[in-house]
């Protein structure tokens, strides 16, 4: 099992320790409610450093990622990045990736852990098709084991990071960032997030992680800073209706049915993978869509759970879903066919034979 650069701190801290995608990471520390209304009020830590960390560079970049990935990767600038995902060829997805536009001929693809080894493969059999060659110094390069990443996320995360850093920070835009010293220390500062709360995430060698994680905890010390583990990361997400792969999205998905037609571009001679199949889809429409509901019935919905009609008919199943610690109620996400997706549509959750009610909502939750 791989540890990451943080891995003792949250030992020493007193994490409870799981593995997740190979890695020894922490799930929770205080307690998964406790952490959850944290990020949501104040500012928490995550170490995200299992996540995967491709470059792709070159005069052949931005066609490579134009073919690989089902968004527009032409819109973007330096300093901007891109949500998109990786079709696969089948109707599904490789990944959910993130696409960060260093210039015209470099760019950083930051993937999930769980996804890192298939999405490399991937990425360089696209590659060799177009003469670009993998490894160190070439244009493709696998960077994953080499950088660790803190995700600093609340409504007072910037506050806590601007004191790291020389230059303004606070009022980054969203979906943009910065190559810059952040504590003395080459960084990259992105501000995306996967909480819906505001912050940012800092990308630092792995040889810096140290100091990266004193500086910070120095910083956020009178502003009671928390760790925050994958526990509250997944119920923090849930809440702002974001995808976790392997729930939500897989192989098996198209982007069009999980309700990622917004980065999915037809855009004129951007011929990317499965391009045709999702025109068709868009065009026609799908039998199955990725939707919100929140309980109705007293319950908590969980992943694989069938979802139904008030009256038991089988109507798809639950993806994701936990009880909400800002709304106080079972929230979920997953598949149904389309007569049932509307807004305001009561469905069920079968819960150890009975059928709990619940309505279709409009995502984010809160």
């Amino acid at each position: 099992m791989k540890t990451t650069a943080f891995t003792k701190y949250h030992i020493a801290n007193g994490a409870k320790m799981a593995e997740f995608a190979g890695y020894n990471m922490p799930i929770e520390f205080s307690g998964i409610n406790d952490e959850h209304l944290c990020v949501r009020n104040n500012a928490g830590v995550f170490d995200v450093s299992h996540m995967g960390e491709i470059w792709v560079k070159g005069p052949k970049a931005l066609d490579l990622l134009q073919r690989i990935t089902s968004n527009n990767v032409a819109l973007l600038y330096d300093g901007k990045v891109q949500y998109s995902c990786m079709p696969n060829g089948k109707g599904g997805i490789v990944d959910d990736v993130l696409v960060y536009r260093v210039d015209a001929e470099c760019y950083l693809l930051v993937v999930n852990a769980a996804n890192v080894e298939k999405d490399w493969n991937h990425i360089c059999a696209e590659g060799k098709k177009m003469g670009m060659e993998a490894g160190h110094g070439k244009e493709l390069y696998n960077a994953s084991d080499e950088i660790c990443q803190l995700a600093v996320q609340g409504p007072n995360a910037m506050k806590i990071v601007q004191k790291m850093c020389q230059e303004p920070v606070e009022d980054m835009e969203y979906y943009t960032f910065k190559k810059m010293p952040v504590a003395g220390i080459d960084a990259i500062l992105s501000i995306t997030g996967y909480t819906g709360a505001g912050g940012c995430e800092i990308y630092v060698a792995n040889e810096d992680a140290d100091k990266l994680w004193e500086a910070l905890w120095a910083a956020g010390k009178e502003m009671g800073l928390q760790n925050i583990g994958l526990g509250a990361r997944d119920t923090l997400r849930l809440e702002k209706g974001f995808c976790l792969y392997g729930n939500d999205i897989d192989d098996t998905t198209s982007p069009i049915e999980a309700g990622l037609g917004w980065i999915t571009k037809f855009a004129e001679g951007k011929d990317f993978i499965d391009r045709a199949y999702m025109e068709k889809q868009k065009a026609e429409g799908v039998e199955r869509k990725l939707v919100g509901f929140k309980m109705i019935d007293r319950g908590i919905p969980r992943h694989e759970y069938k979802l139904t009609t008030p009256e038991g008919e089988e109507i798809g199943h639950v993806t994701s879903g936990t009880m909400s610690p800002c709304l106080k109620v079972g929230i979920g996400t997953g598949y149904v066919k389309p007569a049932y997706a509307k807004a305001g549509t009561v469905i069920a959750v079968e819960v150890r034979g009975r059928y709990l009610k619940a309505e279709v909502v409009k995502l984010p939750f809160v």
